[in-house]
């Protein structure tokens, strides 16, 4: 008995400490397989949209792509945002700085050439009110959010990132400035705009980055 009592006193202490330390504990939930990735904006194709700034992963360095309405300006403020592919909310914040309010969504597909399961994050910044919060599942073409300006401090865009490595979270630093850690969110949306359905729905591991604790650019 008082072993048992010990094994859930240490237990507690040791999610405490992983607490303090600002790091996520691990679980699953079973979400549906992506068949297929969209851009975020202009439902499906990005109609009325345009790339105004590229990933860039060398100095200047830019993790993801920035998609401004066409009008330019303000033109898109309120405009909706969408999930890009079938998934599950694991961040959903307002974290001000230079971000504002960012919603993260991990996904899981199958990989055509190797019949694999791969988890891939996309995030979506500089929102203007978001519709979801963690833990919620989405569908491909859900509305997530409104297009934003971060209150003023940029013209209204999203920032949309599409990462391999699920680990990242808000720490961009954390990891090398790579292709194995990053997609180019175009490129990846091309190659999988179309999978197949499957109705059996796959183990996500989510808690797998640390609690952002501060801003340090795009």
């Amino acid at each position: 008995m008082r072993r048992n009592i010990s094994i859930q006193i240490f237990a507690l202490i040791g999610l405490l400490y992983s607490g303090l330390m600002g790091s996520s504990v691990q679980a699953q939930v079973q979400v549906t397989l992506a068949d297929g990735f969209d851009y975020p904006v202009g439902k499906p194709n990005a109609k009325n949209y345009y790339k105004a700034r590229g990933m860039r992963l060398r100095s200047p360095v830019h993790f993801g792509e920035d998609w401004n309405g066409t009008g330019g300006g303000n033109t898109d403020l309120h405009d909706p945002i969408y999930a890009c592919a079938n998934g599950v909310v694991t961040f959903a914040h307002d974290i001000r700085g230079g971000w504002g309010r960012v919603i993260i969504i991990r996904h899981a597909y199958r990989e055509p050439a190797t019949g694999k399961i791969k988890f891939v994050d996309s995030l979506y910044g500089h929102n203007r009110k978001m519709l979801v919060k963690k833990g919620d599942q989405v569908i491909r073409g859900q509305k997530i959010a409104t297009m934003g300006n971060n209150r003023g401090m940029y013209p209204a865009h999203l920032h949309f990132e599409i990462r391999h490595n699920i680990k990242v979270g808000m720490q961009r630093t954390s990891v090398s400035k790579s292709l194995v850690n990053w997609a180019d969110p175009t490129a990846f949306i091309k190659k999988y705009r179309k999978l197949q359905k499957e109705w059996r729905k796959q183990a996500v591991p989510t808690g797998t980055y640390k609690v952002y604790k501060g801003f340090k650019g795009l």
